[in-house]
């Protein structure tokens, strides 16, 4: 594949409105560190063997990210199913339940056995095992914790069962009245849970407990309120903080222009940094442990289309940002999920925004947002160990629909430092352009192959003069630059 240089110069485009982000030399105060891999998947229980063993794309999309950060995406595995799964050791299959289930969230209850274990355990990244504890088996629920524990390396935390805030509100025996399910009962039964676990290994492991894993917003149900109510024997166990995150509902408002919105993702994101400061003076990461656009599997309006690639780049961004270590994105049931990076036939649009953000994030030590979040134009920049500028996004989350003259605005940064800056856009026919109409995004002139999730085009780098310490740039409505600092 070749690659096309393009040179700009200053302010070429007219446009309707000027952004002005001045980029410090170094991370300022509240500048945050990055992980390794903060773009993560999550996939739902009882889909995981078939995600891994029925999807090629799987693994092909999966080393796309590899190649960016040099580790592996880390997954999760767990969402509603995993409160429904029994761990049956005779067991010869890797689930086992009656019938068609073919809905998101799965069948109701199921097996799972040592090969679902030995499957995960040959994942070459960090995983999460969810387990059952809407169940109220806590008996089957330890034996499954130490066959993972045992048969597991690659084994980052257990995670003890998904959405406790709402079991009441979904069926789960360990919490049938609403009423009585209060913060401080939860919080009592979930260190009960954690302490019965944790210690029923040989070796007393410590620090392997995702804690927390809700849903709802952190009003009631936080980490503020586990610390607050949970028995404090319970926390060496804990090793991270799990809140779920869901900006919009496929049962009340969906609506693309609010989700890709950069004010409104900002917003959202805002709702947690109380949380993760107080998860941090614990000494624990803060998670997104499962996240997408639209919950209940996601929407068909909104989900697929290119403006959720750009709400998911914006998101992972002002995430990590604010100190959310991961962000582990929700893959349902394959052929009913509208959120999916990836099927088998198609590489989604979704999947293009996770890959420009763990481009933007590959090889940074710190993070900082460049903006104040009020309009609905971004941009971060990323640093490397040296605490130099490395990359820069800026992105143009207005709204844009394909049936007019499509709008631009002009960014420009000052306080850099060389001659020349080089960029790659993010960009599509519009907001509303899908992977399965034909409509495929670019990133800097390049797309994935349907087929098998190889990189196919001409790349197409823009080259851009630094003068007196400033550079400009001009996006259309619905894009993003990833820009590259010559250091």
């Amino acid at each position: 594949m070749s690659t096309v240089v393009i040179h700009l110069s200053i302010l070429a485009l007219a446009s309707a409105s000027t952004m002005v982000f001045t980029v410090p030399s170094e991370p300022t105060p509240g500048s945050e560190t990055l992980d390794a891999a903060p773009v993560a998947l999550s996939y739902e229980f009882f889909q995981f063997p078939s995600y891994f063993t029925n999807v090629s794309h799987t693994w092909g999309c999966s080393a796309q990210l590899q190649r960016l950060t040099g580790v592996w995406p880390r997954i999760r595995i767990g969402g509603t199913s995993e409160d429904r799964a029994t761990y049956v050791p005779s067991l010869s299959e890797y689930v086992l339940y009656p019938g068609d289930e073919n809905t998101f969230s799965g069948p109701s209850n199921f097996t799972f056995g040592p090969s679902f274990i030995e499957l995960a355990s040959k994942y070459p990244g960090t995983v999460v095992m969810g387990l059952n504890r809407g169940g109220d088996n806590i008996s089957n629920t330890i034996d499954a914790a130490i066959a993972v524990v045992n048969g597991m390396g690659n084994l980052y935390a257990i995670e003890l069962g998904n959405e406790p805030d709402i079991y009441p509100y979904t069926g789960f025996a360990i919490a049938p009245n609403p009423a009585t399910w209060t913060p401080v009962v939860e919080a009592a039964s979930e260190a009960s849970w954690q302490i019965a676990v944790g210690s029923s290994f040989t070796f007393r492991q410590k620090r392997i407990i995702q804690a927390g894993n809700f849903y709802g917003s952190p009003v009631n149900f936080s980490a503020a309120e586990l610390i607050q109510n949970e028995n404090s024997t319970a926390f060496p166990y804990i090793k991270d903080f799990s809140h779920h995150n869901y900006p919009q509902s496929t049962y009340f408002i969906v609506d693309l222009p609010s989700l890709m919105s950069h004010r409104d993702i900002v917003n959202n994101v805002r709702t947690f940094e109380e949380d993760v400061a107080i998860a941090r003076r614990m000494g624990w990461e803060y998670v997104f442990g499962e996240t997408n656009s639209v919950s209940g599997g996601g929407s068909n309006l909104t989900s697929p289309c290119f403006g959720s690639a750009i709400w998911l780049l914006d998101y992972a961004l002002r995430s990590a940002s604010v100190g959310i270590k991961r962000n582990y994105f929700h893959q349902c049931t394959i052929g009913i999920c509208y959120y999916s990076w990836w099927d088998r036939g198609n590489v989604n649009a979704p999947f293009y925004g996770a890959y420009v953000a763990t481009a933007a994030m590959s090889g940074g030590a710190y993070i900082s947002a460049l903006d104040d979040g009020t309009s609905n134009y971004g941009g971060y920049v990323v640093y490397d160990a040296s605490r130099r500028p490395v990359k820069i996004v800026l992105i143009n989350s207005d709204y844009y629909t394909g049936n007019v003259s499509r709008p631009s605005s002009d960014f420009v940064l000052t306080g850099l430092e060389g001659k020349e800056v080089i960029a790659r856009r993010f960009t599509a026919e519009s907001a509303l352009a899908r992977v399965d109409e034909g409509r495929l995004p670019a990133f800097g002139g390049q797309y994935f192959v349907n087929e098998n999730c190889a990189i196919a085009g001409h790349k197409i780098i823009e080259a851009t003069k630094v003068v007196d310490g400033t550079a400009s740039f001009n996006l259309a409505a619905s894009e993003a630059l990833l820009i590259e600092l010559c250091v």
